[in-house]
């Protein structure tokens, strides 16, 4: 399993990796344009968002809408045990680089187990399958964020070449409930049964 997770996972980085700079801006913008058009996303009062690396979907036109339009964003920051935390922002100026070199919120409101319900949290991959399984970067951050925010709705943003047959999964990976990419978007929970879970 780990094997095939690794072969997928390098194949998937690689491909991603040959996107110019300005293609992947011109796609993720294509990707926001859809998210800013979702139900869902329009719906909710409070959004999450992570700072894009390495070709990753950009996400900074939802921020700057969900900012405009009144809702309550917040960014991941990493704990000192190496877990995510979700911090509200309330301008770009409360943001700054974290340890890893990564943009994370600078300030302490964190988001409240109350709050988990109105909360759509939009998450980057490595690659995803329709039924909703995803492969990170390997560290599980965001399985345990996603499992530990239940309430929440989880959807993912990707390239549409990011979507493939099967996603190897084992137990402790948590699924997405949508996919966002330049050309649809996909309800992981309409999918048929069929799964690569393992035991």
């Amino acid at each position: 399993m780990r094997e095939s997770k690794n072969s997928l996972r390098a194949a998937a980085l690689a491909q991603r990796g040959l996107l110019s700079k300005a293609e992947s801006l011109s796609r993720s913008r294509s990707i926001q344009a859809q998210v800013l058009q979702f139900p869902l996303y329009l719906m909710r009062r409070s959004v999450a968002v992570y700072s894009p690396i390495q070709n990753e979907v950009e996400t900074g036109d939802i921020r700057d809408h969900a900012l405009l339009t009144g809702k309550r964003v917040f960014y991941p920051r990493c704990t000192a045990d190496n877990d995510l935390e979700l911090v509200e922002i309330r301008s770009v100026n409360e943001l700054g680089l974290g340890r890893f070199g990564i943009l994370e919120p600078t300030g302490d409101r964190r988001l409240s187990r109350q709050g988990q319900e109105e909360l759509v949290v939009f998450v980057p991959g490595v690659a995803f399958d329709v039924r909703g399984n995803r492969l990170g970067r390997g560290k599980g951050w965001y399985d345990r964020l996603i499992e530990k925010s239940g309430r929440a709705t989880f959807v993912a943003l990707a390239y549409d070449f990011q979507i493939v047959d099967a996603v190897p999964a084992e137990d402790w990976d948590q699924r997405v409930h949508y996919l966002i990419t330049e050309r649809r978007i996909i309800d992981c929970g309409s999918m048929p049964a069929q799964s690569s879970q393992v035991s």
